[in-house]
């Protein structure tokens, strides 16, 4: 049975902006965990161009009825014109493990 936890990906082009996001996406109680995934390359077309970047990856781990909040966010505070935010489903998990994130993602 799906549960109401996604995995949000976001790419960043360095360690210090990446570090800047997972910080206040969890400081915000918008994400229980933020893994920065450092150096990976992405090949994508931008302005009719094929492109080559390092980046870091967020692994964001939410709840779906946070992602429009996360959503406004990462635009807001964002280096990137368009950034990368994909949710995902976690269709199962460790029951303990999703407590942990519910009791992260509640108001203080």
């Amino acid at each position: 049975m799906p549960t109401p936890f996604a995995i949000i990906l976001c790419t960043c082009p360095d360690k210090d902006s990446a570090k800047k996001l997972a910080e206040l996406l969890v400081s915000k109680n918008l994400a229980a965990c933020v893994n920065i995934v450092p150096g990976i390359t992405s090949v994508y077309s931008w302005e009719d161009k094929i492109e080559t970047a390092h980046e870091q990856l967020l692994l964001i781990k939410t709840l779906y009825t946070h992602y429009q909040a996360i959503e406004t966010l990462l635009r807001k505070q964002h280096p990137y014109e368009i950034p990368e935010i994909i949710a995902l489903p976690i269709e199962r998990g460790l029951p303990e493990y999703l407590e942990w994130m519910t009791s992260c993602l509640s108001p203080n």
